[in-house]
């Protein structure tokens, strides 16, 4: 007799025997587990600055923090304190200074807010007029006394101030002294680790909001705020969006009201356990989580669609109550392990990942998945089992228990008509599914990637429909996004068009600062240029500035400069004391480290040009330069975590289809005995991937800190399809069905309950896009499209490829098999009706 394989009727009798042999006990334990795991939800918190967990102990961000302690900054960009950002015709008027010391003079009043500095247009310039103004009370009167005249003359001496310029916005017009923005830094003293900059910040932005509406404030402790709102907002928009699609269409798929409910209480089971274990673990909730409760829920949703649904055929058939959930545990158990393997294989591939929040994500989903495969595998049919007892026992009629694709419907009619199309040309179907795949594979892979500070932010301008939400459901105040735009957009300093080259010397030789001048002509194309040579800010232009303003400085330059262009050759410790004693010498901080061996470069980039493009011609640059030189920024570093991105997602994707065609092949070994119908289980799922990779790049759809993720879910989630196929499949196979009946009964039976599945799941996740921060409303997108390409994946390529593997099961030799295959209509002479 042939080897059938494992034989795990005994094992799932026993389970079923204790487990649906004490309904009311099962249900009862679950419920403690429940109550129990509550508690952990209460200890949930919140991330407040995610970006930065994506870019730890990467090379540039660690340049970029050496860079930032080691030089002064050029305005307020420290985590204490807090920028005034104002925007007005013109803000360096009367009326617009005023209103900036103002808001300096309240918040100084507030002991609570902390200020120990502000520095901005208003207070320079008003100890400008009055050097003796050092309260803002009486700065405020210098600039209140000061005729026009008096003013304009102030602000053009002030804009030879170190640091003036770099307050005022790009459009400063020294002339007529005016500029259309401006930013004023506030500087907070907190006691040893001190945490209450949010609060300090909010305090002194409630000041700013009624001081006519020019002045906005910003800073990390907004920052943080809001990206912990934007968490709470979604959620508290998303849910009831999803739970209301998902009610209306489980009411199709269930069509009876106590199936219904307890297909909801299983699924809030489900979200309980896994928010409780969140808690309980110090897990932080962050915005790539706003996904695991609807990934559950589809996950869910699929389980429970199934469950009922086989249990009414198996009702249909004339089983009671405990047989017929009997006979639906033994022949699902074994898929819902499958699925539940291969599912928390595709979620926790992103284990392999280089960010922390990513790894978080994978923890949490695959636990998730975990829970809810216990829930309803134990607890939905001991519920089921004691709820139909009952309602015979009160004699309560049931509603619709009957399959949602019978034989005389119209989706029982059309789902295994696909079959019929299949059995005619299997091979060529295969070949023509497998070069559509590989052409969207190739497509695909060059799907745009990013990583911006913005992707955790709401953005400037919500749309329509949630700003005007009614309570509880609408949005807080978002202005980081906004504020964050403004500074790119007005001002030099607070532009990410350049990179910073950090340079190590020493700077005290003779022919340091020479050297670097000279690596400036002709820089990468990529960088700006003024004739041949780089547009740079550095400690050269600093002198270069102050030697145009100073003419005993200028004289001191020109005596050490031999070759007569501008840069001092030798005595080079001299030319930085000078620099350091003289007004400039804030400035000379910025671009100069104190022991004098490091400067810091930057250099001005092409605003068109792509951030990949700028960072590969910056570090080819660094070789060009005498001394050690390290490229970083904004943009490098970016760039550098976009990589990641990239190179985390198909890492990821790799080891989930690997884990799982391993695995398959290994299960249908194990059980039946025949290993190739993992290969066939798995086909669909890898031209879902392809295909949704080409939709990505068609969609214009990035892969990001949150959208990588959907390669591997996709796998986790969608091999789940042609996994309940594939097991329904080999169950009528194997019992002495013809390949057509087996195919007939799957689509039937297992492919109407994918319907409502799918239906509820893509419809489900896709309420995602309705999230205030797109980045989610891209995931969801990219969910449901995922969800539909698998069903119709599970539903038109498992039948050709379960043809063409049942032809080879049958015994031929492997040509006259694939002769047969590619010459003829395939008849099967066994498994016969």
């Amino acid at each position: 007799m042939a080897d059938r394989g494992l034989d795990l009727e005994p094992s799932l009798n026993a389970l079923n025997s204790l487990i649906l042999g004490r309904p009311v006990a099962v249900v009862v334990a679950f419920l403690a587990v429940t109550a129990f795991l509550m508690g952990g939800i209460g200890m949930i918190q919140t991330v407040e600055d995610q970006s930065d967990a994506f870019s730890e102990d990467i090379d540039a961000q660690e340049a970029l923090d050496a860079v930032n302690e080691e030089f002064g900054a050029t305005f307020g960009d420290d985590e204490e304190s807090t920028q005034l950002l104002q925007d007005s015709q013109n803000t360096l008027s009367k009326p617009a200074l005023l209103r900036s010391l103002d808001v300096i003079k309240r918040t100084n009043e507030r002991a609570e807010l902390r200020l120990t500095d502000a520095t901005g247009p208003a207070t320079i310039i008003a100890q400008e007029i009055d050097p003796t103004a050092e309260s803002y009370a009486a700065q405020r009167r210098a600039i209140s006394r000061a005729s026009d005249t008096e003013l304009k003359t102030a602000v053009r001496q002030s804009a030879d101030r170190p640091g003036f310029q770099a307050l005022v916005s790009e459009d400063f017009n020294r002339r007529s002294a005016s500029a259309s923005a401006s930013i004023t830094v506030l500087t907070h003293s907190f006691p040893p680790q001190g945490d209450n900059l949010q609060e300090v910040q909010l305090g002194v932005k409630e000041i700013a909001d009624r001081s006519d509406g020019d002045i906005r404030v910003f800073g990390l402790g907004i920052t943080n705020s809001e990206t912990a709102n934007v968490i709470g907002d979604s959620l508290g928009i998303v849910m009831p969006a999803v739970l209301g699609l998902i009610l209306l269409f489980l009411i199709v798929a269930y069509r009876d009201p106590f199936d219904l409910i307890l297909g909801l209480v299983a699924l809030l089971l489900s979200l309980l356990w896994t928010f409780g274990f969140i808690g309980y673990a110090g897990i932080p909730f962050d915005q790539n989580m706003i996904s695991v409760p609807i990934l559950l829920l589809a996950v869910g949703i699929d389980f429970g669609i199934h469950i009922v649904n086989r249990y009414r055929e198996e009702k249909g058939r004339g089983f009671d109550v405990r047989e017929a959930m009997t006979i639906t545990n033994s022949q699902l158990a074994v898929a819902f392990l499958i699925v539940t393997v291969t599912t928390v294989f595709g979620f926790g591939a992103n284990l392999t990942s280089n960010f922390e929040p990513t790894r978080n994500f994978a923890i949490v989903a695959s636990v998730g998945i975990i829970f809810t495969f216990l829930i309803f595998s134990f607890f939905l049919p001991s519920a089921k089992i004691i709820a139909d007892r009952n309602r015979k026992r009160f004699n309560i009629p049931s509603f619709g228990s009957s399959p949602l694709a019978t034989e005389e419907s119209i989706l029982g009619r059309a789902l295994p008509a696909v079959a019929s199309v299949s059995k005619r040309a299997p091979v060529t179907l295969l070949l023509i599914f497998l070069v559509v795949s590989g052409g969207a594979a190739a497509y695909g892979a060059g799907v745009d990637r990013s990583f911006e500070q913005e992707d955790f932010l709401p953005p400037e301008d919500l749309p329509d429909y949630i700003e005007n939400l009614p309570e509880p459901f609408a949005p807080s105040e978002y202005t980081a996004a906004g504020s964050i735009n403004f500074i790119e957009d007005n001002f030099a300093a607070g532009n990410d068009d350049q990179i910073t080259m950090y340079i190590e010397g020493p700077f005290t030789r003779d022919s340091a600062l020479e050297s670097v001048y000279r690596t400036t002509k002709e820089p990468p194309d990529t960088y700006l240029t003024t004739g041949n040579r780089a547009e740079t800010t550095s400690i050269i232009t600093v002198i270069q500035s102050y030697a145009d303003r100073d003419p005993e400085f200028a004289a001191l330059v020109a005596r050490n400069d031999r070759d007569g262009n501008g840069v001092p050759d030798r005595n080079l410790e001299q030319i930085y004391d000078a620099l350091e004693a003289s007004p400039a010498g804030d400035r000379a901080d910025e671009y100069l480290t104190d022991d004098r061996r490091a400067i810091r470069v930057e250099f001005a980039v092409e605003s068109d040009a792509s951030q990949g493009e700028i960072t590969a011609d910056s570090r080819e640059y660094t070789e060009d330069f005498r001394y050690t030189a390290t490229a970083t920024g904004t943009i490098v570093v970016f760039q550098a975590v976009t990589d990641l991105i990239f190179q985390s997602a198909f890492q990821s994707l790799f080891l989930a289809i690997g884990l799982t065609g391993v695995f398959l092949i290994g299960v249908y070994w194990l059980l039946d005995r025949k290993p190739l119908l993992g290969v066939v289980n798995v086909l669909p799922i890898l031209v879902t991937v392809a295909v949704l990779l080409a939709t990505m790049r068609v969609l214009g759809l990035s892969l990001n800190a949150v959208t990588a993720t959907i390669l591997s879910i996709t796998v986790g989630v969608g091999v789940a399809y042609s996994v309940h196929m594939t097991h329904r499949f080999i169950d009528e196979y194997t019992g002495g069905a013809s390949t057509d009946k087996s195919l007939r009964i799957t689509l039937q039976g297992t492919g109407g309950a994918l319907v409502g599945s799918m239906l509820t799941t893509s419809i489900g996740t896709g309420a995602l896009v309705l999230a205030i921060s797109p980045i989610l409303g891209q995931f969801g997108l990219l969910m449901a499209v995922s969800v539909f390409y698998s069903f119709v994946t599970a539903i038109v390529v498992f039948p050709s490829a379960a043809y063409v593997w049942a032809r080879y099961d049958q015994g031929r030799s492997f040509r006259d098999w694939l002769w047969e295959q590619t010459n003829s209509t395939p008849q099967f002479a066994s498994h016969e009706d």
